[in-house]
């Protein structure tokens, strides 16, 4: 803090340079803090806008409410932004925000273990090094461990392979034979493009997803001049995509999910093929699983070269996937579209509280945490993107949760605090309270599997209410629900 501040002065460790990472160091800079340091296992800043860069990725949330709200883009070339572009965006705001000073890139994280007796936690890093901050800020979010399918064969497999959310850009699938597993929200975006280079692709699925048309044609010149030179006009526009979304995050509109499943029903009579128009067509309630967005997919299923496998894997040969009917698919280059083991959160890395408690013992039923930032026995931590905090945009949440923790480490400043840690009956309550909330949103319990549960059944990754009401909980004063230890 500046010399002028009598203000207790603290080091402050960020876990990731994504937007949860990058909005939290511009904050506590704006708030006199500067002992920042983010550590990001990547080599730029972005987060998942870094790592998946797959053919045709791009936000399914529209464009205009996918910035900060006290940054905002008004310039985006089209309604629904692709990832070059978004990516570009995190790159401008850390350089405008000068946090790239803060960076330590190529600094994997591996552990955060705290010391009662000198109330700070010690970070450490695969490259065997450490670093001491007082307070740990998690950036990590959900998507961040991959996830591989457990299927017999899968390392024997002597051709291409690698996952989507860190494509090969060096491989060149022109004329090749691809087999891609899985279907949902990689695969929906990079199967329309790889069909347009690869010889065959057989996209192996294994529950048909709701997929709904996008109004997406790309902002004219004419209208990004007009939304340069009048900022109101991109700020209206903003504002009515977030009372959309701030009212839909329920699915408690009836009316409105049968609307959406006749969109998504009505975008799959585009298919030519009867048999795969029915086989597309999702058997679960729209909401179950995540929904997703897309003008392409079932268009690209009219081309020739591309196959919907519905017959479950049995096994993976040295150049070949065979399916359960016994058929035999000789192909060059595998792409897993098997997504992230979103329900990890903090625990994917090694996390040891008071008394050595560690996270993923006191997570053992699945994760959870006081608005999804505080957890218990883990004293000056606070969690961005964590558990229960998944719906409508991410951005705008992670606003209303960097100003959450900015005002506890603020208060730990203030009050000369040695730490705080959220009391465990609050945090119960709170998290009884989501889980009965969540057991009501009917779509969310119609029996579908994903990655919204974990294996004992509970959802760890939906926050069932609005964005307005998780920004107006994270501002409301809570310095009773934490035990505080002075210095």
């Amino acid at each position: 803090m500046s010399e002028t501040n009598q203000h207790r002065s603290l080091r402050v460790a960020i876990i990731g340079a994504g937007p949860g990472g990058l909005c939290m160091a511009s904050r506590l800079r704006d708030a006199g803090f500067d002992d920042i340091t983010i550590l990001e296992k990547g080599n730029g800043v972005g987060g998942t806008w870094y790592h998946n860069r797959y053919p045709g990725c791009a936000c399914d949330i529209p464009s205009h409410l996918y910035s900060f709200s006290f940054e905002p883009k008004v310039d985006w070339s089209r309604p629904y932004a692709p990832q070059p572009e978004i990516r570009a965006y995190f790159e401008q705001f850390a350089e405008k925000y000068d946090l790239l000073q803060h960076c330590r890139f190529g600094a994997e994280v591996e552990s955060a273990v705290w010391s009662d007796e000198q109330a700070r936690w010690t970070v450490g890093l695969a490259n065997g090094e450490s670093v001491e901050a007082e307070i740990v800020v998690s950036a990590l979010g959900m998507f961040n461990d991959l996830s591989e399918p457990v299927i017999e064969g899968l390392d024997a497999f002597e051709g291409t392979r690698f996952h989507s959310a860190r494509w090969n850009w060096d491989h060149d699938l022109s004329g090749e034979t691809v087999g891609v597993i899985g279907s949902a929200a990689s695969a929906v975006q990079f199967v329309p493009e790889i069909v347009k280079q690869a010889g065959q692709v057989y996209l192996f699925q294994r529950t048909a997803n709701w997929v709904l048309p996008k109004l997406d044609d790309p902002f004219t010149d004419e209208m990004i001049a007009a939304f340069k030179a009048d900022p109101s006009i991109p700020k209206a526009i903003r504002n009515e995509i977030f009372t959309g979304v701030n009212n839909g995050m329920t699915f408690s509109d009836p009316n409105a999910l049968a609307e959406f499943e006749a969109a998504g029903l009505g975008a799959i009579d585009i298919i030519e093929d009867p048999a795969v128009r029915e086989k597309l067509r999702p058997q679960h309630p729209f909401g179950c699983k995540r929904p997703l967005v897309s003008n392409a997919f079932y268009p690209a299923f009219n081309r020739s070269n591309l196959e919907l496998v519905t017959d479950g894997i049995d096994h993976i040969g040295a150049s070949e996937i065979v399916t359960r009917d016994g058929k035999h698919r000789e192909i060059d280059t595998m792409i897993l579209a098997t997504g992230f083991s979103a329900t990890l959160y903090l625990s994917a890395i090694d996390v040891r509280g008071r008394g050595g408690l560690r996270i993923s013992d006191a997570w053992k039923d699945g994760a959870a945490a006081y608005l999804g930032m505080s957890t218990s026995g883990f004293p000056n931590l606070f969690m961005l993107y964590g558990p229960n905090t998944n719906n409508g945009s991410i951005l705008t949440m992670l606003e209303a949760q960097v100003g959450y923790a900015l005002r506890q480490v603020q208060r730990i400043a203030d009050e000369s605090l040695a730490w705080i840690d959220v009391l465990p009956e609050p945090m119960a309550r709170f998290n009884d309270e989501v889980q009965e909330a969540i057991s009501n949103v009917k779509v969310w319990n119609a029996g579908c599997t994903g990655y919204y549960r974990t294996p004992s059944g509970r959802v760890v990754t939906q926050w069932p209410y609005s964005m307005s009401d998780f920004a107006t909980r994270a501002a409301a004063p809570d310095p009773e629900l934490y035990e505080s230890v002075p210095l």
